[in-house]
């Protein structure tokens, strides 16, 4: 179901399990639907999409008969799986997407892991994958079922690259060692000397605060016990008190209220005597020491120095410090660890070496089984004097082993084989790919197929063939073709029609499931162009009851 992606308001495709074929005029639609099909698979995708006026975009697709790997998949994705997949997905006009899997939120790179497990899209970009040489070996691998050697040959492969790279931060030559041990030994030597402690400069800071204000602070205490203890020539508040509530006692009995004020100004005779000690106390244990405060000044001035070069807290020096032992620690033991380091990286290699050889073989030995079943396949797609060669030899170690594989073909006879990149034509490798995919057609066990006008520069009789390979490709799956050609279109099971039409100032697409006489239509309109005659529709009627004919065959 798709809902505003550009033309496209509102449609609905209902496809059958065998094969499936989209036409209509060049600009109809046809590329948007595939382009919303690889939007609800997760695929990269643009808010330019959304149709004009509309705030949003959405695509919906339902699933049946999937892979017990492909229901795992969707468990993996935090998603319920009974039977059907739902999957849904929204693009907003501020580029925002929100996708679900059976009701269930994921993210995009979840729904792209999944979306290629239920669909695989070929068309002219996997036509030009094949002009790639560093592409062809993963066409024999999978023949070659070399998924899970490869697995495990990779992650060998990425602990050698991790190993070589860990040697090379081991490896400086003995001037530069000598030079970076001498200024890690002098770090290390100046900051264990300053013995730093964590909390030491807020210490140091208050007690040079309490130094530096030490005679303004003896100052006022000293008055400050004075007011409240006297001296030798006053008395001080808390006697004061106390003389006021022995004149109260006197009179209290004479005037009542007043007892209980001589007993609280009593008390707060007694609190000035005990804060006035306090006070006392105070005095007696300030020792101001000048050497001690200038040892301080020295010390933060130390540590100050220290901070610029080592980290601005007492945490950051101290994990300066550990940071320069363990370096120093390093380079010392790096003569060691390198050697360790070089014994791994040599069992290794004689691991990686020997599972390369195994892999080697066995793309060897389906490389010949692999060029004689595409060639067969090319025979019958109307290329039968093609010579479809696998080229291996051996290369220096990457991921992928140590070979590189390229196909080569010759068209011609009397022609060596040659880089496909070199002599093969739109239409050629339009059937080198429909060949390739149904020789592989047993090992892909992705149940939709969908191949976007695969059939550029194929006419006639080789069109003929590759509705026939198609068709028969449709027999182990679903298959979904965008094509101009009439030959193709007469061997689907489910003929689709898009349309493109205007109303009301906007464009509208639209898909037409055909009825046999709408097929008749269609197929006229393919061969003929806009103005179709008796004669045509009778052609094209003809075609598809011939082709109807030979599917029956085929499934007989």
């Amino acid at each position: 179901q798709i809902e505003n992606i550009a033309v496209i308001e509102s449609a609905s495709l209902d496809l059958s399990h065998g094969f499936n074929v989209l036409t209509g005029e060049t600009g109809a639609g046809k590329s948007i639907i595939i382009d919303s099909i690889n939007a609800v698979l997760g695929e990269r995708t643009s808010r330019d999409l959304i149709r004009t006026g509309a705030d949003k975009a959405k695509v919906s697709a339902l699933f049946t008969d999937f892979s017990d790997d492909v229901r795992d998949a969707v468990i993996d994705c935090g998603a319920d799986c009974d039977g059907e997949i739902l999957i849904t997905r929204v693009i907003t006009a501020d580029g925002r997407n929100t996708c679900r899997v059976n009701g269930s939120p994921v993210t995009v790179s979840m729904l792209r892991s999944l979306g290629r497990r239920l669909v695989n899209i070929h068309g002219q970009h996997d036509s030009q994958a094949l002009l790639d040489p560093e592409s062809h070996v993963t066409f024999i691998d999978r023949l070659a079922d070399n998924g899970e050697l490869l697995c495990e040959f990779k992650k060998e492969y990425d602990e050698l690259l991790r190993l070589k790279r860990e040697k090379k931060e081991y490896i400086l030559d003995d001037a530069e060692k000598e030079r970076r041990l001498d200024v890690l030994s002098f770090q290390v030597d100046e900051l264990t000397k300053a013995d730093i402690r964590i909390g030491e400069r807020d210490e140091l800071a208050e007690k040079k605060a309490l130094f530096r204000n030490s005679e303004k602070i003896i100052r006022y205490l000293n008055e400050a016990y004075e007011l409240l203890e006297g001296s030798d020539e006053t008395a001080g508040a808390a006697s004061d008190a106390e003389n006021a509530a022995d004149c109260l006692d006197e009179v209290s009995e004479y005037v009542d209220p007043l007892k209980d004020a001589a007993e609280k100004i009593r008390e707060y005779a007694y609190g000035m005597k005990e804060y006035a000690s306090e006070i006392r106390d105070s005095l007696s244990s300030l020792d101001i020491d000048p050497i001690e405060a200038e040892e301080t000044e020295e010390r933060l001035d130390l540590l100050y120095r220290l901070s610029r070069k080592y980290g601005a807290t007492e945490e950051d020096m101290l994990s300066f410090l550990r940071n320069a032992e363990d370096e120093i620690k390093k380079i010392k033991l790096s003569e060691k660890r390198i050697n360790d380091i070089e014994s791994k990286i040599n069992i290794i290699t004689a691991s990686l070496e020997r599972t390369a050889a195994v892999i080697t073989k066995r793309r060897t030995d389906t490389a010949k089984k692999f060029a004689d079943s595409v060639c067969e396949e090319l025979s019958f797609l109307n290329m039968p004097n093609v010579v479809f060669k696998v080229d291996i030899n051996p290369c220096a170690m990457t991921e992928n082993g140590c070979d590189s594989v390229e196909f080569l073909i010759s068209a011609n006879v009397g022609e060596e084989p040659k880089p496909l990149a070199k002599i093969a034509s739109g239409g050629e490798l339009s059937r080198i790919m429909l060949a390739i995919k149904n020789v592989l057609s047993d090992r892909d066990d992705t149940g939709t197929l969908i191949f976007d006008e695969i059939d550029t520069g194929v006419s006639g009789r080789a069109a003929q063939k590759v509705a026939l390979k198609l068709y028969e490709v449709s027999k182990k799956h679903q298959v979904i073709c965008v094509t101009h050609l009439s030959q193709i279109a007469c061997m689907a099971d489910e003929h689709l029609l898009i349309e493109k039409s205007a109303r009301d100032g906007k464009t509208y697409t639209g898909i037409t499931h055909l009825t046999f006489e709408g097929r008749k239509a269609e197929i006229a309109r393919i061969n003929s162009g806009a103005d179709i005659t008796f004669l045509q529709l009778q052609n094209a009627e003809e075609m598809l009851q011939s082709a109807s004919e030979i599917k029956g065959r085929l499934i007989q």
